[in-house]
């Protein structure tokens, strides 16, 4: 188990080092508490009507979610009932987590430089920002990531990844565009 008083992720480190020092001096902030930084990292896993047919689809997708994020993933219930689907309210249909502080730095990590290395014809992420410096991307294939053992894998899920950060306008930058140049910082690999 990851002990957070002990350990210190890597890009934890580089950020109190030298990436809040880069931050500071490209917008101009008086205080260290004006820069922003990562708050946590959502990742989601959407059965859809595999898990409807079949509830072991969506244990698989918790267990796989679980290995991924390295805790403990919850399933996502319906809200609704929908006959023609066959969806009744309460039936889990995806699975989904959130990680904060030391699980979210080191996912990053991994996402970063090992899982999107990995993608097929991967030419980089589109900036999909939110306009209050929150970020969301989506992977076709939780394959990629080492954790998953690809040939004990059922089903190929997608997955969602949305990072929050704590981002605010300031002056005349936006607050998605230092969350964008937050995120270039830690090397997220933007096409645009």
């Amino acid at each position: 188990m990851l002990d957070a008083a002990t350990y210190s992720p890597r890009l934890k480190s580089i950020f109190a080092s030298t990436i809040k020092q880069a931050m500071k001096e490209e917008f101009g902030y008086t205080n260290d508490m004006q820069i922003p930084r990562l708050d946590k990292i959502v990742l989601n896993i959407g059965c859809g009507a595999e898990a409807v047919r079949d509830s072991k689809k969506a244990k698989s997708a918790i267990e796989d979610l679980t290995k991924i994020a390295g805790q403990q993933a919850v399933g996502t219930k319906a809200k609704n009932s929908h006959a023609p689907f066959r969806l009744r309210e309460g039936m889990v249909i995806g699975a989904k987590v959130t990680l904060r502080d030391v699980r979210m730095y080191e996912f990053l990590d991994r996402l970063v430089t090992i899982a999107m290395p990995r993608i097929r014809d991967f030419r980089g992420v589109k900036p999909a920002f939110d306009g209050r410096g929150n970020f969301a991307m989506g992977l076709k294939e939780h394959i990629v990531f080492p954790e998953i053992d690809f040939d004990k894998v059922d089903e190929v899920w997608g997955m969602d990844i949305i990072m929050t950060t704590t981002a605010k306008p300031f002056g005349d930058h936006t607050a998605d565009a230092q969350a964008k140049a937050l995120l270039k910082h830690f090397n997220m690999p933007f096409n645009a």
